[in-house]
């Protein structure tokens, strides 16, 4: 399966992140002063576009990349950067492909990345940058400094959406308990899952652009991130309209990620993802989970089993006021789960009120 262009770059950042050698190489090439064409691939599509230099095939070391960029022409490496095949190569590529770039260096690394597939990168020697072209994007590459700047604020930022949203959750669990759930108390959490999803997101690609130097920021974001609990799919299948498939609760859950940051802020678009007919008085109605979310929450329970204890009681309210008898009724369910269920969810109970009423 061929990638998409986002995970393209991403496989692309990592290549070049600080601390391995071919951003070595693009260092040395920067402080030298001279620019570069590098074609990260090669193939029969690379072969038709190269004209004269030289084959090469020697082992890859940023040394003799920086020695290479001296000469004019594009160097061309294997698909994993473990050997330089050519060097002081034309590249011509298709003309027709379009492209908004102005110098040529930079509209050859923009056509031959499209035209190939292959990664390109082009070293600027006035701009004194080095860009990354892949598969119709471009990426210009930061000194760790500023991209560690950003990757700080987002930490800072996550860690306070994480803290909303360890609250608005623990108090729908309590609600739940009380019956007393509304649609605007679903929508917040689900809009405070996106969020932290979103900078989540926006970390770890800092995270991979700074390779070696992103090491203390990966370990923050992964002790933010920790504890979690059940996702917004969870929420969507307790939540749904009745009758949602598994497929339903996807799309429904991709239509979320999908909405922009203005979107967001608007409770009622996340109410009517998920089915709520939009009206004056529709986020405050009151809804009833059957408990999906609430059994995803112990783990030792699989989903299968959730699934059918769902289907037997019929909603969370008679779930909580079962007894292990009356759980042991359920097909599949021993003395062990039953009392593993009745107690994960008396836990869960008490801990949900105590976190809402201290």
């Amino acid at each position: 399966m061929s990638k998409s262009p986002e995970d393209a770059l991403r496989t692309t950042l990592a290549r070049v992140a600080p601390g391995t050698e071919l951003r070595d190489g693009l260092e040395r090439i920067l402080r030298g002063r001279t620019g570069a064409l590098i074609v990260l691939g090669y193939d029969k599509v690379v072969d038709s576009i190269c004209s004269g230099g030289f084959d090469i095939n020697i082992d890859f070391f940023p040394t003799r990349l920086r020695e290479l960029a001296k000469m004019d022409g594009a160097i061309v490496c294997d698909k994993d950067g473990s050997h330089i095949l050519r060097a002081g190569v034309q590249l011509v590529p298709d003309h027709t492909i379009p492209t908004l770039e102005s110098g040529t260096r930079h509209r050859t690394a923009e056509r031959v990345a499209i035209q190939t597939g292959f990664p390109v990168i082009s070293v600027s020697q006035s701009m004194h940058i080095i860009a990354l072209y892949v598969q119709g994007i471009r990426h210009v590459l930061e000194g760790s400094e500023p991209v560690l700047a950003r990757g700080n604020q987002a930490l800072a930022t996550l860690e306070r959406y994480r803290s909303r949203l360890d609250q608005v959750t623990s108090s729908l669990s309590a609600l739940e308990i009380e019956a007393v759930v509304t649609v605007r108390d679903v929508a917040v959490v689900l809009q405070r899952q996106e969020m932290v999803r979103r900078i989540s997101e926006e970390i770890a690609q800092y995270v991979l652009e700074l390779g070696a130097d992103g090491r203390l920021l990966a370990l923050q974001m992964d002790e933010l991130s920790a504890g979690l609990g059940p996702g917004s799919e969870m929420i969507i299948k307790d939540y749904a309209n009745l009758g949602r498939t598994e497929l339903d609760t996807e799309e429904a859950l991709a239509q979320i990620r999908a909405l922009d940051s203005t979107e967001m802020i608007d409770l009622g678009k996340i109410a009517a993802i998920l089915g709520v007919t939009p009206g004056i008085d529709s986020l405050d109605a009151v809804v009833h989970p059957p408990g999906y979310r609430m059994l995803a929450g112990i783990k030792s329970v699989p989903r299968a089993v959730a699934d059918r204890l769902v289907a037997s009681f019929g909603g969370l309210q008679n779930l909580m006021a079962a007894s292990i008898e009356d759980l042991m009724a359920v097909d599949g369910i021993g003395d062990q789960r039953a009392r593993t269920v009745r107690e994960g969810l008396s836990r869960i109970a008490e801990s949900s009120l105590l976190d809402r009423f201290i």
